[in-house]
């Protein structure tokens, strides 16, 4: 199970979540007195040494002991900091590797008083990150992967694992989103851009790339709390069917449309996109191929070529991997795979091309990269979501819970910052007859 359960999930289990809080309890009353065993220190001994190898930036390791400075000859003022506040850290890092130092930062067994540059320290080391993940890593690699597989995106598999993540209550999203409930990265015009701003910017892009006229009947795959349909339906006058497999979301957007005036023109489903039947003029899809699984992007791409009319424009907001890291992250099973979108999967640019030459008659017309518009997004949720960090104790979220989100955010941040991740607006066009 993914560890953002919903609220009444998350009550459900509250004795692991009281086991969890008394450990971040016992870490932040000890601070960083605890003493390290014989074991402790060879495991931390470890740790420093792959972390040595650090060239750019700097990196501080706080324990009982003191501290060590890595690469302190480096002139850079770019510091991450990292406060063990319980020695375990160093084993789950060592024998987990990157998913290891995330699930010890959940447990509460280290922190830092600067999450994200951290983060975008060792993503400008990534020699170090791939050093993370060798010896008995390796051994452990086999399981994560069967483990991953078991969450592949089947029919029924797609339903748990968006439920998983979407269904954990539109209260809980409305607290760190803007109002258009947008969950995907917005485009910011200007430096003065409210996060509002940015989602109305991505939408009426999107429509204009897909030359949206009141005669369109567009389809929308991954519907997600209804901003995009409503504002194609209500800005260009076209008729939308829109589609989502979460239950939450369905039962939000039908009453949105309803309260928009625009029930006459909005058609919501609740389908996987391979049980959808017709064509359509235009077609879009925001941020919903990550939950395809690369092993479904030819079905992916069969099925929407089969449903967008000859002459219709296809228009996909994808976040992708670069090319050259495909191969070693198809290969493993990463803190966001595991935690936070269970059978998730970010294709390459070239992924989506191939799959799209092999499997259909789509023509590629344009693509467009707005990592740094993801950054900047991210960055604002995490704002709110701090924020609000009382509210969500009130929900009856734990404190693993909430550190699972501020891991989340920071990791995706320094992803795109560090350009280590890529977000593209990619336009097909189907050939007439």
């Amino acid at each position: 199970m993914s560890v953002l359960s919903s609220p009444k999930q998350t009550r459900n289990s509250n004795k692991q979540h009281r086991r969890v809080d008394s450990q971040l309890a016992s870490a932040n009353r000890f601070g960083l007195q605890q003493r390290l065993t014989v074991l402790d220190r060879w495991y931390r001994a470890a740790l420093v040494h792959r972390l040595n190898r650090i060239e750019t930036g700097k990196l501080i390791l706080v324990d009982s002991t003191g501290s060590i400075c890595l690469n302190q000859n480096e002139s850079s003022s770019f510091v991450g900091e990292i406060h063990v506040l319980d020695p375990r850290f160093y084993r789950q890092a060592v024998l987990g590797g990157g998913v290891g130092a995330a699930e010890a930062f959940i447990r509460g067994f280290w922190e830092s008083p600067d999450l994200l540059q951290l983060m975008r320290v060792m993503a400008r080391n990534r020699h170090v990150l791939t050093g993370l993940e060798d010896g008995f890593v390796r051994l452990v690699k086999p399981l994560q992967r069967i483990g991953h597989w078991a969450r592949r995106n089947t029919l029924q598999g797609s339903r748990q694992n968006i439920a998983d993540h979407y269904d954990l209550s539109n209260e809980f999203f409305a607290t760190f989103l803007d109002s258009t409930m947008s969950y995907s990265a917005g485009i910011f015009e200007h430096p003065k851009a409210t996060l509002e701003d940015a989602s109305i910017a991505k939408f009426k892009r999107l429509c204009q790339l897909l030359k949206l006229t009141a005669d369109d009947h567009l389809l929308e795959i991954g519907t997600g709390w209804g901003g995009l349909a409503i504002c194609a339906a209500r800005e260009y006058g076209c008729r939308v069917t829109t589609t989502t497999i979460s239950q939450t979301q369905y039962e939000y957007v039908l009453r949105k449309v309803n309260e928009s005036g625009l029930a006459d023109r909005i058609r919501v489903l609740r389908q996987d996109y391979r049980e959808l039947q017709g064509q359509y003029d235009k077609l879009v899809s925001v941020e919903m191929i990550e939950a395809v699984g690369h092993e479904f992007l030819n079905v992916f791409f069969t099925k929407c070529a089969s449903l967008l009319r000859p002459g219709g424009r296809f228009a996909l907001q994808a976040i992708t991997i670069p090319e050259e890291r495909e191969k070693n992250y198809l290969r493993s099973v990463d803190f966001i795979q595991k935690y936070v979108f269970p059978g998730g999967s970010l294709p390459s640019t070239n992924s989506i091309k191939r799959a799209v030459a092999v499997s259909t008659d789509l023509q590629l017309e344009a693509i467009d990269e707005f990592g740094a518009h993801y950054g900047e997004t991210l960055a604002r949720w995490h704002r709110q979501f701090v924020a609000n960090l009382n509210a969500y104790r009130v929900m009856g979220m734990s404190e693993r819970f909430i550190r699972t989100w501020r891991y989340y955010f920071s990791y995706c941040e320094a992803g795109f910052r560090e350009e280590m991740i890529e977000l593209k607006q990619i336009l097909f066009v189907r050939p007439k007859d």
